[in-house]
């Protein structure tokens, strides 16, 4: 074999196990990639049926029921306009109350019940996140949100710092 031909295929197989490398990353990137749905779109079927996203909203007033037995919690989310019961086992964040904003992250049942595997809620009175803010906002004017918001971390929101 010349050096010719051994320069081609280093090059060759450094060019495939790059693609490789790549294809492998977006691939993990995209399933790792979690989108926010208010209730009005998951109730207009707009969310996702066999993958995990989350929801956000406020937790209804005199929804929240414990089962004594176990850590199962079970409470709707609204967003004014429409709510979505969820139920999650484990235990809540110290914030979490009726009246006050949420964000779960799970998968959405054949029943209509969103099954939570993490719920979070808002450390303070000044701060939503954006896209559950803007969601509420949205569905106290009458308009029902168009499509789905990925979710992210935003270091330059003062407010959103812990």
């Amino acid at each position: 074999m010349t050096p010719r031909t051994k320069r081609a295929l280093i090059i060759v197989g450094g060019l495939a196990a790059l693609g490789i490398a790549t294809t492998l990353v977006l691939n993990a990137f995209q399933s790792n990639m979690v989108f926010f749905f208010s209730p009005s779109q998951v109730v207009a079927h707009e969310a996702p049926r066999e993958r995990s996203f989350r929801i956000g909203g406020m937790v209804e007033q005199g929804s929240v029921q414990r089962d004594e037995k176990s850590l199962t919690v079970k409470f709707i989310v609204t967003d004014f306009a429409q709510k979505v019961p969820v139920t999650y086992t484990g235990l809540l964040p110290d914030l979490f109350r009726e009246g006050k904003g949420v964000v779960a992250q799970g998968k959405l049942g054949p029943d209509g019940v969103f099954r939570a595997e993490q719920v979070l809620a808002k450390h303070d009175e000044n701060y939503m996140p954006p896209e559950a803010a803007d969601a509420l906002a949205k569905a106290r004017k009458g308009e029902l949100p168009g499509g789905a918001m990925t979710t992210s971390t935003d270091s330059t929101n003062p407010k959103a710092s812990p």
